[in-house]
C-alpha cells in the first residue's frame, strides 16, 4: 500500500465485497464475445503488460503479492493523469469470474470502487464477458456524475472493444501475451 502517490495523499476506500457491485449508485455493464478460451483470458488478465494494451489509461500494473492471483491477491495500477490506485481481489476463478475493488486511490471524486468480470466459456475457442464497473462518487464528482453516465458507459464498452482487438492482433497471436 502507499499513502501517498506523488505530493498527492492517496484516500483509503470504503471496503466493499461481491454484492457492491449489484447495489453500489452507479453501474456501468458491458458485454462482449472474446475470441479466446475463458482460461487464455484469465493468463491475459494476469499479466500486467497486456492491460497496457487494451485500458489505455492503465500505465503500469504491478501484483504486489503472489502469483498466480487468487481472493485476497493484491496490485497497484498507475494511471495517466498521475493517478494510482491499490486493488484487493474480491474473486479470482479462472475461467469464471474476476473482481476487485479499490482500497487507496490517489484521485479524488470517489468513496468506493470495485469491477467484476464474469465469463462464460462459448466453446470453439471463444469466451463471452460481462464487465461491470461500480462505484459511489462524493462531493462535487457526485453532482457531476448523472451528466457523465452516458460517457463512462460509452468509454466500458470501448475499453472492451480494445480488448477484442488486441486479442485478435497479431501480436497478441504471436507473442501470446
Amino acid at each position: 500500500m502507499h499513502s501517498t502517490v506523488g505530493e498527492e495523499p492517496a484516500v483509503i476506500c470504503d471496503e466493499v465485497d461481491l454484492t457492491y457491485v449489484e447495489t453500489a449508485p452507479y453501474r456501468f455493464v458491458a458485454r462482449s464475445v472474446l475470441p479466446v478460451s475463458p482460461e487464455r483470458l484469465f493468463d491475459v488478465w494476469q499479466s500486467p503488460e497486456a492491460w497496457k494494451k487494451w485500458v489505455p489509461v492503465i500505465k503500469e500494473v504491478r501484483w504486489t503479492s503472489p502469483l498466480p492471483p487468487e481472493v485476497g491477491s493484491t496490485r497497484t495500477v498507475d494511471m495517466r493523469g498521475g493517478i494510482s490506485a491499490d486493488e484487493v481481489f474480491l474473486a479470482w476463478t479462472v475461467g469464471e469470474r474476476m473482481a476487485f475493488r479499490f482500497t487507496e486511490f490517489s484521485g479524488s471524486g470517489i468513496s468506493a470502487f470495485a469491477e467484476d468480470y464474469r465469463v462464460s466459456d462459448l466453446g470453439l475457442g471463444q469466451s463471452k464477458v460481462e464487465w461491470t464497473m461500480a462505484m459511489t462518487p462524493i462531493g462535487p464528482s457526485a453532482k457531476a456524475f448523472p451528466l457523465l453516465r452516458f460517457a463512462m458507459g460509452g468509454g466500458l464498452n470501448l475499453t472492451l472493444r480494445n480488448l477484442k482487438r488486441y486479442l485478435n492482433s497479431k501480436e497478441f497471436k504471436t507473442n501470446g501475451i
